[in-house]
């Protein structure tokens, strides 16, 4: 046994920490929306949308991380949650907004193509 101090106590680095304050800071814009919507009588008839910015949320902050981490390289690692989050995010926006699918496909393709872009990108280093 030896006498130093147990390190045990920090999070496991596959594990984000991110989804508290993510949950968080959706729950205050969710409150926010709704205030607004009392205060200017705007109406958002898919609100429940809102909710789909958990997730995107997440994804994006774990993209952020994973940038972070590979020395702000774009790798596999942070490709995948930057991609899956804009998508999240578009789909929200399209529901939020009531926006046509006629005009919002092709920002899906356009957010696909995106994430070929940087898949081919591939650093030298």
């Amino acid at each position: 046994m030896s006498n130093e101090p147990s390190q045990e106590t920090h999070q496991p680095e596959g594990r984000p920490r991110q989804p508290a304050w993510i949950v968080g800071g959706v729950l205050i814009l969710i409150g926010i929306v709704f205030i607004l919507r009392n205060i200017t009588g705007v109406e958002l008839h898919n609100w429940w949308a809102l909710f789909i910015l958990i997730p995107a949320l997440g994804s994006l902050a774990t993209a952020w991380q994973m940038f972070v981490r590979s020395g702000r390289r774009f790798t596999a690692a942070s490709r995948g949650p930057l991609i899956g989050g804009l998508v999240l995010l578009a789909i929200s926006a399209i529901f939020l907004f009531s926006i046509d699918w006629a005009i919002a496909w092709p920002f899906i393709l356009i957010i696909a193509g995106a994430g070929v872009l940087l898949s081919s990108l591939r650093g030298s280093r």
